[in-house]
């Protein structure tokens, strides 16, 4: 994949963040049927994506692009707000954003994909595959599979930088660090709990799957992307980030939004990781998740596994019913069956998706404000109606 930057990542600001707006965060949906059908209600064109985005806009985010394709290859597209504070420049149509933990999809559609090949099994240890590497403090290789760093159900500790404040973020924010160093500050702590007993969202899991990947292939994670997902597909503004610290042009700037403080440009940091290092544009992700759901990226027998979900607790609080497959999410649809998604959280960005379980329509929203209020609530809730809307409707 063609770098725009290098490894690094956010870490527990995010979390300080979701913290002080008394939210959890993340992605997915309930255990029904992928073959469930939604009874489509009404029709929804642009001027209702005009509208919605508006709405979100009216929180206090800075800008917001989204984008629908529909089943016959319409795209309808609208934006809100402006692409920098202080400026009338309109955020960009398509214009490139972090995607963030969306990246997780299309790490897990390449395990997936050597899975399928018969390079790699479900059922691998981490040992076998990485040997020595999760090991000491109770870490044990040989107890986690390739299915739980997957699904989040490994247990092992959290291993990122853990900024906690604005100021410690903008001191490190250009600090890079690599794989190895994640996965061993993660061993230097005892498991979360015993593989296979629980569930927690884990970047660190997905950080040994890139790992495996590149043992397995002799490629690092994103140029498998590249070559397996990115080429086929044609996404051309799909980018590994690499060792940059910008967003390339164009595109809107991202903001931590903490009162009393004032909003702070978060646009420019190292995250260049398996578990969120890709930037992308709204029209990029939704022609992956259609592909991924229609069958075009992985044979039935992967594409079934993936969504094979759990109940996702931690999330139930701000998204009732949902669930966490293999880097693949679910939440119930009001007008019956469920949607399939990955949601994505950086600093300053947040990105917002869900795909029909056919891969018929898709909408991603992009938003470019975090809050560390009350609005982190209300601006999670109106993007998930706004996707409900969008796949409920003709």
């Amino acid at each position: 994949m063609r770098p725009f930057g290098a490894p690094v990542r956010r870490a527990a600001l995010l979390a300080v963040v979701a913290a002080l707006a008394t939210t959890t965060v993340a992605s997915p949906a309930a255990a029904a049927s992928p073959a469930d059908a939604p009874a489509r209600v009404s029709t929804y064109g642009k001027a209702d994506l005009q509208r919605d985005v508006d709405a979100l806009r009216a929180i206090g985010t800075s800008g917001v692009q989204a984008r629908v394709t529909t089943s016959d290859g319409r795209q309808l597209v609208a934006t809100s707000g402006v692409a920098a504070l202080g400026s009338r420049r309109p955020v960009p149509a398509n214009g490139y954003v972090r995607i963030a933990s969306t990246t997780k999809s299309f790490v897990a559609t390449v395990a997936l994909q050597l899975v399928a090949e018969g390079k790699l099994s479900l059922d691998d240890t981490v040992e076998s595959r990485l040997p020595g590497v999760v090991k000491g403090n109770g870490n044990d290789g040989n107890k986690i599979t390739v299915r739980q760093l997957l699904q989040h159900t490994s247990g092992i500790h959290e291993g990122y930088p853990a900024h906690t404040s604005v100021e410690e973020f903008l001191k490190h924010r250009d600090e890079p660090f690599t794989s190895e160093q994640i996965v061993a500050e993660a061993v230097k702590h005892a498991p979360n709990f015993e593989p296979g007993k629980k569930w927690m969202y884990s970047n660190t899991g997905y950080v040994l799957i890139s790992m495996i990947i590149e043992k397995v292939t002799g490629r690092p994670w994103h140029e498998e992307v590249d070559r397996r997902i990115s080429r086929p597909l044609g996404l051309s503004r799909t980018l590994w980030s690499g060792r940059s610290l910008d967003v390339p042009n164009p595109h809107a700037k991202g903001y931590l939004v903490l009162p009393p403080r004032k909003p702070v440009d978060a646009t420019r940091h190292f995250d260049g990781d398996a578990a969120g290092g890709l930037l992308s544009t709204t029209r990029d992700v939704n022609r992956f998740f259609m592909a991924l759901l229609g069958g075009r990226l992985l044979p039935a027998e992967q594409l079934a596994q993936m969504r094979k979900t759990v109940v996702a607790p931690l999330w139930q609080q701000t998204w009732p019913g949902a669930r966490y497959g293999l880097g693949l999410s679910s939440r119930p649809l009001s007008c019956g069956g469920v949607y399939w998604h990955h949601g994505g959280d950086d600093y300053g960005y947040k990105t917002r998706t869900g795909v029909s379980a056919d891969g018929r329509r898709s909408v991603t929203i992009s938003l470019t404000t975090q809050f560390g209020d009350e609005r982190s609530e209300r601006q999670e809730k109106v993007a998930g109606e706004v996707v409900d809307r969008v796949l409920c409707s003709r």
